[in-house]
């Protein structure tokens, strides 16, 4: 009778062990994953001017990504949109970077925006907004 005690106790030990060993094994492939899924993950920003494109601006973006260590392209991605000075394209091209779930928006605009039919002078500028 003995005998089958230190058997079963055995048995229990070596089972405790194989599922420790599977338990550490599962962890540290979850953490592994994990790791090389936001070492993976790419920064997506936008870039969203109120006007025409102009080289001048987009170069100097560009280049200072660069003396950040951004390289777009490499390890960093620029989704570019232009309202070429349109109110209503202004508004859809931010409400695509916003479903887009871009990390950050940048967002520049110049001058004014001819108002829109029914608003009045001051909520049609305040801000560069309508």
């Amino acid at each position: 009778m003995k005998a089958v005690e230190m058997r079963e106790s055995f048995e229990k030990t070596a089972r405790a062990k194989v599922l420790g060993v599977a338990f550490c094994a599962l962890l540290f492939a979850l953490c592994v994953q994990a790791e090389a899924q936001q070492s993976a993950k790419v920064p997506r920003i936008a870039y969203l001017s109120g006007t025409f494109i102009i080289p001048a601006n987009t170069e100097a973006f560009k280049q200072g990504l660069h003396d950040l260590g951004y390289i777009e392209g490499k390890n960093i991605v620029v989704e570019w949109r232009f309202a070429e000075q349109n109110r209503d394209r202004l508004r859809a091209l931010a409400s695509e970077l916003v479903r887009l779930k871009v990390d950050v928006i940048v967002a520049t605009w110049r001058g004014r925006y001819p108002r829109s039919e029914g608003s009045d002078e001051h909520n049609s500028y305040r801000h560069g907004a309508g």
